[in-house]
């Protein structure tokens, strides 16, 4: 089950009533994993949702805005126990390891994975998977409808909801980018009838 924790959950439940929404991540009930930063913004209540989600013993992916706010406190990835995914896109990456990932994306990947103790997924072309200490996982992104806008919120989801059902950071994070990739290359070949923008 999804459950949304925020500070629009009024508005979230105006559109969707059969969500489960919460105020507040502290509110949220029972969880088995968070996937914080797709449309959180970088204010007060986004950094308390970030760090909140850091501080407990559950797996934990940080996309978009989390990444940005992660980039100022690193430290808080390195010191976590518990399973940590950053999906991260060259922009991200570059200010999540101070430089950007240039032509040894793999390198650069497993390099930033073992200096945080946490999965990176960086996005791209190729997609590079690089476990802390572990494999290095390499998935191609498929047609460019994976780098439309949202795509990788979806992508977060796969990834989170994999993470809430027990499977390791490195493989769900593998097993969503090659969904993911999938995914994108079927609506490519079949857009339906209003086609790509609609």
């Amino acid at each position: 089950m999804v459950r949304y924790a925020g500070t629009a959950h009024a508005e979230v439940l105006a559109h969707w009533p059969e969500v489960i929404a919460s105020p507040t991540p502290a509110a949220a009930g029972r969880v088995q994993a968070w996937v914080v930063g797709p449309g959180l913004g970088t204010d007060e209540a986004g950094a308390a949702a970030l760090w909140f989600a850091l501080d407990t013993d559950l797996p934990v992916l940080v996309d978009a805005d989390g990444l940005t706010m992660l980039a100022d406190h690193p430290d808080l990835v390195a010191g976590r126990n518990a399973p940590t995914v950053l999906t991260p896109h060259a922009g991200e990456f570059a200010r999540l390891a101070g430089a950007p990932p240039g032509d040894d994306r793999v390198g650069a990947c497993r390099q930033l994975a073992d200096a945080l103790g946490a999965t990176v997924l960086l996005k791209g072309n190729v997609t590079v998977i690089a476990d802390p200490g572990g494999p290095v996982y390499l998935n191609p992104a498929g047609q460019s409808w994976a780098a439309t806008a949202g795509s990788g919120d979806v992508l977060s989801g796969m990834i989170g909801a994999l993470l809430a059902s027990g499977l390791p950071s490195g493989e769900a994070a593998a097993a969503a980018a090659f969904v993911h990739a999938r995914a994108s290359a079927a609506a490519a070949a079949d857009p339906g009838p209003g086609g790509p923008t609609g």
